[in-house]
């Protein structure tokens, strides 16, 4: 272990980076370094009459932390200059030395090392009202090698994350495929042949409000309704009646709809329960129940193919008309089992619809394997940075 030096962040906080109105120059082009543009992976060409408010002026090689959303980690460097003014939103704390290297600072400020600690300086009531204080988080001290090492180390990092960067690029790949076989099985051009959802249901069912405790059944969340299939890496257990159990089981083949969520992009987002993924993961499949924020489609499948039925729903011709049904109180948008009945969804061939879905268990099958990995790579990523950032490497 080498003898670490640490300073404190605020040496490199720009206090007064200068700010400047967009608006004020409607015709200027800038870069602008946003949250949602971070979000996107790329800086946002925009101009100025199109940016409603007062920006921070940032250079290339700055480090962006952002303030908001906390635990949500995102650090930015700011890249070279393209000939315009480069401009950052006021979420972003701004870092700028000669004494640190930009990439160093950046896998830094996204470690579990420094994120404990900036998670300490977080205020708010909750939600996007969080925000990290810049005055408290000035005060947190980081190590800082002499700048051939911080090079070194971060030329380790970025060799290592950039194999996580590819195996979510490879998820990302397989799961336009999964859309990529829809377009190519069914005739979207032509669904003149529709019936109403509840048709093919032979019964919608809400969760159990029951609280989570140690003991009790697995019951899925939200959390675990992804795109399509259902993730049991985040698991809680409810305790629930024998009456109540027969009422909420699960069979292969049910799906699950999300009912209520602050997001309205995220109502209506679905996922069939699958036997033979529960099982694989090393459950006991015929033990789940689902949570009150669910809705549960139990399907006729002599009339429509679960996995086929998902993927209409999370297209964009099912996602218009989630929101359309979707109604918002105190902030919450929801969807109820009325206006899930009433959506309008193509009378496919029931056959297609089976190759279908049997073309996307097999690419389902391959984003196991990747997700798999890609959890694997996370941990041994999380591991080398611990280390890096105590002088272990």
């Amino acid at each position: 272990m080498t003898d670490q030096a640490y300073v404190e962040l605020s040496e490199f906080m720009v206090a007064r980076a200068g700010t400047v109105t967009p608006s004020d120059f409607p015709d200027e082009e800038f870069d602008l370094y946003s949250i949602p543009a971070y979000d996107r992976g790329t800086s946002e060409l925009t101009i100025g009459r199109a940016i409603g408010s007062a920006k921070q002026v940032v250079q290339p090689g700055d480090v962006l932390l952002s303030k908001i959303v906390p635990h949500i980690r995102r650090a930015w460097v700011v890249g070279p200059g393209r000939g315009r003014r480069i401009i950052a939103s006021g979420e972003w704390i701004v870092f700028r030395s000669e004494q640190f290297d930009a990439r160093y600072f950046s896998h830094l400020l996204v470690s579990d090392l420094f994120h404990t600690k900036f998670m300490s300086t977080v205020a708010g009531v909750g939600g996007s009202l969080l925000r990290a204080r810049p005055a408290f988080v000035g005060k947190i001290l980081i190590p800082l090698p002499e700048l051939p090492e911080q090079r070194r180390i971060a030329e380790i990092l970025d060799r290592a994350d950039a194999l996580r960067s590819t195996r979510r690029q490879t998820l990302r790949n397989l799961d336009e495929l999964i859309r990529a076989v829809f377009v190519d099985t069914f005739d979207l051009a032509d669904m003149s042949a529709r019936r109403p959802l509840r048709t093919v249901v032979q019964e919608f069912r809400y969760g159990t409000s029951n609280k989570s405790q140690e003991m009790g059944l697995p019951a899925l969340r939200i959390p675990n309704v992804i795109r399509g299939s259902v993730d049991v890496t985040d698991l809680k257990t409810v305790p629930v009646t024998d009456a109540e159990f027969e009422r909420l089981a699960l069979r292969d083949g049910d799906v699950l709809f999300v009912r209520t969520n602050g997001n309205p992009d995220n109502v209506g987002r679905c996922a069939v329960f699958e036997t033979s993924v529960i099982e694989h993961a090393g459950y006991d499949a015929r033990k789940f129940i689902y949570a009150s924020y669910l809705i549960r489609a139990r399907l006729d499948t002599h009339k429509v193919n679960p996995i086929a039925l998902c993927e209409f729903m999370l297209g964009a011709e099912g996602r218009r008309q989630l929101r359309e049904k979707c109604k918002t109180s105190a902030g919450q948008y929801n969807i109820n089992i009325e206006g899930l009945g009433a959506l309008s969804i193509p009378d496919f061939p029931l056959d297609d619809q089976d190759k279908f879905a049997d073309r996307v268990k097999r690419i389902r099958e391959q984003i196991r394997v990747n997700a798999l990995a890609l959890t694997h790579l996370d941990s041994l990523f999380a591991s080398l940075q611990s280390h890096a950032f105590a002088g272990e490497l």
